[in-house]
């Protein structure tokens, strides 16, 4: 019977053990308590996994009363047998020899047995992992998280360390917080203007909105890197969708082009999500049966079906001849709403698909052109019940074309020095992408609103934990 630190042997290992009999620790937090003549019973949860212990004190036996605030929400380490259940639905239960009680608990503790609505729960996000929802929320996570540096470590890539504050905005559409040690009530002024001279780093600084720049000076010496780091959007946006504070993974592969990254793409979201089914099944059938019904079929579809390649010329001719009524208009030179995306991979198409070569005025500065001079080597995966889910885009290798970009959208050429030099000494092609971990674990979880996919999420007016 394995043991955790220290000793004591997790929930999860119990509730699948032969009850001989054995003495065992377990450590948890009370879900419930019911007291009868004969006995307490005592359901226990460790976060081991979604189902509690029952723990069973005789109350005949004058050490094993528990006292009044050994309620809902108290710590408690039981020592007892292990034994089979007479109950029905569970296998084993413990019977209690000895306890202490850690920390006790009150009527007031705000988590009762019933269902919680998302929008309270997000009141108390430092006690909702206790709930079964948030606790099979962050078990998913972490498996979402290894499995995301399981994938590509196995595969030769080298994770990368991306800067939390830069000068550089990688996206150039100046969404960045400023980070600055000056005081903010009275700033020294040049010409009316804020001196950045004398700020700590002697220039603007912001925090990160992404580390694909860097991850790209890496590529130039290692091939094949990756990124996986917390990014920060002044997005004043209070959609399900957008959170101020998220992690985003940004592989980055030299000598490889669009191609390349729609086969990475492919199988990285085929493979993470067979890891997690795999290594969550308990948790993933909560989520198909009290959060998204039909979950598990959905993500099966993805991972069987092949994907679609189609461009972004193609897609607005499809959803112009659709015969849908769609909230946001579409015409082409304008990007594509969530709504356009659905319409392609649930009713178009009916599977994932890679939407590419998008027009080049509404895609980044530096994703490469095409020869049409109209659209660039852009990607964005689709995948039905959200819509993109990966965006990504080969770069642009050429320094003549990449400094004009720069200047028509008048961004100064100056301030990307260190970046343009990447195409002055031994420039390659390379190709990579971003997938939003919150997003991602959103799609697996069938959350509807990042809020609940993060623990302590960061929004527009909401920074409480």
């Amino acid at each position: 019977m394995a043991e955790a630190r220290g000793g004591r042997v997790p929930i999860h290992t119990l509730l699948q053990s032969t009850p001989d009999g054995r003495e065992v620790r377990v450590h948890g937090w009370v879900r419930t308590r019911r007291d009868s003549k004969a006995a307490t019973f005592v359901e226990l949860n460790d976060g081991s996994c979604l189902a509690n212990l029952q723990v069973v004190f005789d109350v005949a036996q004058p050490t094993l009363a528990l006292p009044d605030d050994a309620t809902t929400g108290a710590s408690l380490i039981v020592h007892g047998r292990l034994v089979e259940s007479p109950a029905k639905g569970q296998p084993v239960e413990l019977q209690a020899e000895r306890f202490e009680l850690v920390g006790g608990s009150t009527p007031e503790f705000p988590l009762q047995k019933k269902r919680h609505g998302f929008e309270y729960l997000r009141t108390i996000a430092h006690l909702r992992l206790r709930s079964n929802t948030f606790g099979a929320v962050a078990r998913v996570r972490n498996a979402l998280y290894f499995a995301i540096h399981e994938y590509f470590q196995t595969r030769g890539f080298m994770h990368v360390p991306a800067p939390m504050i830069t000068a550089n905005d990688a996206e150039g559409a100046g969404e960045m917080f400023t980070v600055t040690t000056l005081d903010p009530a009275h700033p020294p002024l040049v010409g009316g203007q804020v001196d950045w001279s004398q700020d700590f780093f002697g220039r603007k600084a912001s925090l990160t909105v992404s580390g694909q720049l860097e991850a790209e000076a890496f590529a130039h010496v290692f091939h094949d890197v990756y990124s996986f780091a917390a990014t920060f959007r002044a997005e004043n946006s209070n959609t399900s969708r957008h959170a101020a504070e998220f992690l985003m993974c940004e592989p980055e592969m030299a000598f490889a082009d669009l191609q390349d990254n729609i086969r990475l793409g492919e199988d990285f979201i085929k493979t993470v999500l067979a890891m997690v089914r795999e290594r969550c099944p308990e948790d993933m059938t909560f989520f198909d049966q009290r959060i998204e019904p039909g979950l598990l079929a959905k993500l099966d579809h993805v991972m069987e079906s092949p994907f679609e390649i189609l461009s972004y010329t193609e897609a607005v001719r499809l959803l112009e001849a659709s015969g849908e009524t769609f909230e946001f208009p579409v015409a082409w030179g304008h990007d594509l709403q969530s709504e356009h995306e659905r319409y392609l991979t649930e009713k178009q198409i009916g599977r994932p698909v890679f939407v590419v070569d998008y027009p080049r005025d509404i895609k980044a500065f530096y994703m490469r052109r095409n020869d049409d001079g109209r659209t660039v080597a852009a990607m964005d995966m689709l995948v039905p019940g959200i819509g993109e889910i990966i965006g990504g885009s080969q770069r642009e290798e050429r320094l003549d074309v990449l400094e004009a970009s720069l200047r028509e959208r008048g961004m100064g050429v100056e301030d990307y020095g260190w970046y343009l030099d990447l195409r002055r000494f031994g420039s390659v092609p390379h190709a990579g992408f971003g997938v939003g971990f919150e997003r991602l674990l959103m799609y697996i979880t069938g959350l509807t609103n990042i809020r609940d996919a993060l623990a302590f999420p960061r929004t527009p007016g909401h920074v409480e934990f």
